[in-house]
């Protein structure tokens, strides 16, 4: 198969998709230090470039935050050959299989934040070159990570609030207010 690799922007313009016309990962995985990417390959050799600050892979791309004073036009071809000789090369993301299928735990109430969240949100999210990941409901409030590019975006705090939080609203009555766990 020939490996073709074509970058998006993304909301964080400290981030960019690296979007590979093959599947690398069911599910998505973050790794947003050079120490979190003990067990991925991948991640690692990406993290020897001194200008990646975190690595998030999701459904047929890698995400890649950038360092900050340095320019997407000095590094986007390199990263893109990378990426191509990597997956070409089928250079592992993580060294353990983790299974992603969805197990929904919690009160009704909870179960049905979770879907909403695995059904509706994570697929717009990761289109952002994001992840989301669902931590607690409590007293009306959604708690949720936010990782990859949604990880320091400037416009995550409107998508969290304008766009998760009032489809949270609507779809749960519960829900009183939906807020991010800092990483």
């Amino acid at each position: 198969m020939n490996i073709n690799v074509y970058t998006e922007s993304t909301p964080n313009p400290a981030t960019m998709k690296f979007i590979v016309n093959k599947l690398l990962i069911n599910g998505s995985v973050d790794f947003p230090t050079k120490e979190s990417a003990e067990h991925s390959p991948f991640a690692k050799e990406l993290y020897k470039f001194s200008f990646v600050n975190g690595v998030f892979f999701a459904s047929n791309f890698v995400t890649v935050t950038k360092t900050e004073g340095t320019e997407w036009n000095d590094i986007e071809a390199i990263l893109k050959e990378f990426v191509k000789g990597a997956v070409e090369s089928e250079l592992k993301i993580q060294e353990a299989a983790q299974e992603d299928s969805p197990n929904f735990e919690g009160t009704e109430a909870e179960v049905k934040i979770q879907q909403i969240l695995h059904d509706y949100v994570r697929p717009a999210v990761e289109q952002d070159g994001g992840a989301i990941s669902y931590k607690s409901f409590n007293e009306g409030v959604v708690t949720v990570e936010l990782r990859g590019s949604c990880s320091g975006c400037p416009s995550s705090t409107i998508t969290l609030k304008a766009g998760i939080e009032n489809l949270l609203k609507r779809m749960v009555p519960e829900v009183q207010e939906v807020v991010s766990e800092a990483l």
